[in-house]
């Protein structure tokens, strides 16, 4: 009997620690997925967060000292919606961030409604006679695939280094509606963009294969773009463009 009772009692405290432990995992498991927070483990290799969440604080629309009335953070995402305030006054404005950066491993998460078109931009020279980011610095496209208008070229699409590289093969946006996850990585020139956990630049700027591209697409092209990706160091932003763009989980780390 005692005997018994013994192996009845290890196995509830059995039953009772793996309980717990499952607990602890769950609880952990939610802290790791919680939007625009840090793990523990970003923590120590250097991340830290460029949106709290809450405020635009750290940031501004292109060209300007204030953000535009475009972009507005809503249920912890940074949205921009190209329908509202439709006066000249209240143009969108590229989203730019206040600092600049030039080793750097940056990370994003966004997600489109159905034919919206915007782009993450890095880079950027914020000089007085351009009015948009992507008039200085290099785009990784962000598009619905399907109905966006600028779908008609391979390397216009989704994850894709904007009008210079890429193709159909490497572009793959979750539906409408779901979140993407996009990176890129730039250190002494050399940069690699991630989408969606595939690959779809690595190269090294200025090389004579990066000028090739450069010559061949728009942006070699006219005075527009005089200045256009002319330094691996700058800063990033988000493309006002036709639609709706949302992101979260801004962060970046320093190389």
């Amino acid at each position: 009997m005692f005997v018994y009772l013994a192996s009845k009692t290890n196995q509830s405290m059995k039953n009772f620690f793996t309980l717990i432990a499952f607990c602890v995992l769950l609880v952990s498991t939610a802290l790791a997925q919680k939007p625009n927070h840090l793990t523990a483990k970003e923590k120590r290799q250097g991340w830290r967060l460029l949106f709290d969440g809450k405020t635009t604080k750290g940031w501004h629309s292109y060209g300007r000292d204030t953000v535009s009335v475009k972009w507005t953070v809503v249920d912890g995402m940074i949205v921009f919606d190209s329908s509202k305030a439709l006066t000249p006054a209240a143009r969108g404005g590229d989203l730019t961030t206040n600092e600049s950066f030039e080793n750097f491993e940056f990370s994003v998460e966004w997600k489109v409604a159905k034919g919206s078109n915007s782009g993450l931009i890095f880079d950027i020279q914020e000089i007085g006679k351009y009015r948009s980011a992507s008039d200085t610095g290099p785009e990784m496209q962000v598009l619905d695939n399907i109905d966006a208008s600028d779908n008609k070229k391979e390397n216009h699409l989704a994850g894709q280094l904007y009008d210079l590289a890429g193709g159909a093969a490497t572009s793959k946006p979750n539906p409408v509606g779901e979140w993407n996850k996009a990176t890129v990585i730039q250190n002494r020139g050399h940069l690699t963009l991630i989408f969606n956990g595939i690959t779809t630049y690595d190269g090294q700027m200025f090389s004579p294969e990066w000028n090739e591209m450069v010559a061949k697409s728009k942006f070699g092209k006219g005075k527009n773009y005089a200045d256009w990706g002319k330094v691996a160091a700058g800063k990033i932003a988000f493309q006002q463009h036709p639609g709706s763009s949302s992101w979260r989980n801004v962060k970046i780390r320093l190389l």
